[in-house]
């Protein structure tokens, strides 16, 4: 077994992982026999990890064993490169023709042109280049019997028309996966680029069933009370899409449940359907009031309304008669194994799976009457998952109060078998989820078909990522406790909360999810893309003030003391009928000490003693007259003298100010992580609490700011010229307002 395991590790799996696999006989074999070929083929035992997470993406894809020497070869020697190639590739009907060619050597020659002709340079946009590459097995059926030049000559023509058309269109097409369906069915008839996500979702713009019509999606089962149930289900909703977004109610909404927000409202809102927010709270242990109102301001701060809050605990005294129907109908057991026994794959089938139903029954009435011990004794469902993990639990013992229902049940129902009945009950049209549940799709449609309830159709997109961050409530609950960061909200966090208090607006968020678009594969986005998206929103909401982070005191000498001027100023300077704010011009100011320089340097555009500076709408350039120093030899204070910018030279540089300002606090924000992937060991050894960067967070506690922003309230957002984009913080008091640092006016690597 270590040895095994050993093997597995050579190609980048955990330990963890490589033992958890190895438990699985057909996946351990299979992945054996490819690692083992794979280092036959490099000579060398050294497996990148890029390769090794093709390898083992390719065996866990795999239905026919006789071919994965081909596959393995394809990805050694470097011909499927990408996970879209592979998802191609590895498809029944591409498989079975590329194998066939591989076997038949007039094929050698036409497979080595067309490998030579398919380079990456052609095309720079992965979705595309597996379009390509698709097209590029199409052509391998009709061109076996020409020569190497000829082939050449026909794909390079055809892939030209090709690049020629996406060129004419100016935009990308972008893919969503339906089910065991063909690639042609899964892609899209309209762009994506550009358009909004209710653009996007339109009915027409993905290939979804038709309310109704869930048995025209391939793999969908259909039994003999299929049609009736449908018709039921029709009856009930009017032929209207139905959607629901399902969350825990055990922590924060993060990034990437925005885009599962957007997908699940979004595309009910855009085909006149409604959405429910269903919380899934079968867990009482883990659940608190405070995640149930969290959730739900979230939704709606992203601008969506649910048609209706329901609860999975709604539900549980039907949940209960239909696991006792699934007993009766011999679809479930009770088992006496332990959970630690019931963990990973290709578990020993259990002793008690074929014990009489009536048994079952009474013991499934006595785990409901607290008869049994937590962990003592489960209801498993008698099916093996696409995963190949056998017989899921449907029911176990919990002795903690429920948020809701209190101490009336000690029996609690899990995922797996709450999920797909709790759709089925509210006539759920199209059940949206993420890639990861795929392997629960089959249990999904088994427990609907096995009830003989209403099926719905489960799709599965891909989960939206964010580098430089972790989402997961476990890290960060370990970051909060360790004090790293001060609670869910912490600006420095990717939950939506953070991003609210940092000032991301909603809509921008949104867009984001848009830009992103409906995509099957796992995104992993930059964090400065989504920066992009938040500076867009707010240059055109965001009015502009004058805010000093580091103040010098700057005095006018040629104003008499009592010289006062109002300045107007432009909210939104490139569009002045936005509306406008007054800010007082008097004899003292204060600018930033970076504005100033004793020395002057070469390219340094802004105040020095012998160069003058423009004061930004001020309608004045300053001269220095005197350098003022503190008694440790800092600069502290500068003497000027003031002309009408109509008057003089106009200045190379206008700067910011402030006069008779107010004191905030400023909170400057950087990434938490240093690296990109902290939660990758082979990235960060010592794990994600070592990766923590020191200076995340910059507090400047007596920042000043024009008086303008005197009114202001929680979670309003200002652009600091030439600073950022800033918002008040909830910690603002009526003394002294707290502002956080959104994003900077530009892209800084270093900052999100």
């Amino acid at each position: 077994m270590a040895d095994v395991v050993s093997l597995f590790m050579l190609i980048g799996l955990s330990e963890q992982k490589a033992k958890e696999t190895q438990k699985n006989e057909t996946l351990s074999l299979n992945l054996k026999k490819a690692i083992e070929q794979a280092v036959g083929l490099l000579g060398s035992a050294s497996i990148d990890k890029t390769t090794g997470t093709l390898l083992y993406s390719m065996v866990t894809r795999l239905k026919d064993p006789n071919r994965l020497s081909f596959l393995t070869e394809y990805i050694i020697k470097q011909k499927i490169t990408t996970d879209l190639q592979l998802s191609v590739t590895v498809s029944e009907k591409t498989s079975s023709r590329l194998f066939s060619l591989n076997s038949c050597s007039r094929s050698t020659a036409p497979q080595q042109v067309l490998n030579s002709s398919l380079q990456p340079s052609l095309c720079s946009n992965t979705v595309l280049m597996a379009r390509l590459w698709k097209f590029h097995l199409t052509l391998l059926d009709t061109l076996k019997q020409q020569t190497g030049k000829t082939i050449k000559a026909i794909f390079c023509h055809n892939i030209k028309l090709y690049l020629a058309l996406e060129k004419k269109k100016q935009r990308q097409k972008r893919f969503f996966r339906v089910p065991n369906v063909s690639t042609k069915s899964q892609a899209s008839d309209g762009n994506t680029e550009g358009k909004s996500l209710m653009e996007q979702l339109r009915g027409e713009a993905l290939k979804f069933h038709k309310p109704g019509e869930n048995y025209k999606t391939e793999g969908y089962i259909v039994t003999p009370n299929t049609m009736t149930l449908l018709k039921k289900h029709l009856e009930t909703t009017s032929g209207q899409v139905r959607t629901r977004f399902p969350p825990e109610p055990n922590g924060i909404l993060h990034i990437g449940h925005a885009k599962a927000i957007n997908f699940n409202f979004g595309y009910a809102k855009a085909n006149n359907g409604i959405c429910f927010l269903r919380y899934d709270d079968t867990n009482p242990e883990k659940e608190e009031e405070k995640y149930f109102t969290a959730i739900k301001d979230m939704v709606e701060w992203l601008g969506y309304k649910p048609y209706d809050i329901t609860h999975a605990s709604d539900h549980f005294q039907r949940l209960y008669d239909l696991a006792v129907d699934l007993i009766r109908r011999g679809h479930a057991y009770v088992c006496h194994q332990r959970g630690e026994e019931l963990k990973g794959h290709n578990v020993p089938p259990s002793p008690w799976r074929d014990r009489p139903v009536e048994e079952s029954l009474i013991l499934f009435e006595r785990m409901k009457k607290g008869m049994f011990a937590e962990g003592e004794v489960t209801l498993r469902m008698k099916l093996v998952m696409e995963d190949g993990k056998m017989d899921p639990v449907a029911y176990r013992i919990k002795y903690t109060p429920h948020h809701r229902t209190g101490d009336t049940w000690c029996i609690y129902p899990t995922y797996d078998y709450t999920h797909c009945l709790c759709d089925s009950i509210e006539d759920i049209t199209h059940s949206l989820c993420t890639k990861e549940f795929q392997a629960r799709r089959s249990s999904y449609f088994w427990l609907c078909n096995a009830l003989d309830v209403y099926c719905p159709v489960q799709w599965e997109y891909g989960r939206l990522n964010l580098t430089y961050t972790v989402v997961s409530k476990r890290k960060i609950i370990k970051l909060v406790e360790t004090g790293v960061v001060r609670d869910w909200d912490d600006p420095r966090l990717f939950t939506l909360t953070a991003l609210r208090r940092r000032g991301f607006p909603p809509q921008a968020i949104n867009n984001f999810c848009a830009r992103v678009g409906v995509t099957v594969s796992q995104t992993t986005m930059e964090p400065h893309l989504l920066e992009a998206c938040i500076r867009e929103v707010l240059n055109d909401t965001a009015p502009r003030v004058m805010a000093v982070l580091e103040p010098l005191k700057v005095t006018i000498t040629n104003l008499p003391a009592n010289a006062q001027k109002e300045i107007q100023v432009p909210d939104f300077p490139a569009s002045e009928s936005k509306g406008s704010h007054v800010v007082p011009f008097t004899k003292t100011l204060f600018i930033e000490q970076n504005d100033f320089r004793e020395v002057m340097e070469k390219g340094y555009k802004r105040l020095t003693p012998d160069q003058p500076v423009g004061l930004r709408h001020a309608g004045y350039v300053i001269s220095v007259q005197r350098v003022i120093k503190d008694g440790s030899g800092k600069v502290s204070e500068l003497e000027v003298t003031c002309a009408s910018s109509d008057s003089v030279d106009k200045p190379k540089a206008f700067i910011h100010w402030v006069s008779e300002p107010l004191q905030c606090e400023v909170r400057l924000y950087e990434r938490l992580f240093l690296h990109k992937n902290p939660e990758d060991p082979a990235e960060v050894p010592a794990g994600f609490l070592s990766d923590i960067n020191p200076d995340s967070l910059n507090v400047v506690e007596s920042a000043l700011v024009d008086r303008s922003v005197s009114t202001a309230k929680v979670f309003d957002k200002f652009q600091f010229e030439r600073l950022g984009y800033f918002s008040v913080d909830p910690d603002s008091t009526p003394e002294k307002l707290v502002f956080n640092r959104t994003v900077t006016l530009k892209e800084d690597p270093g900052k999100i």
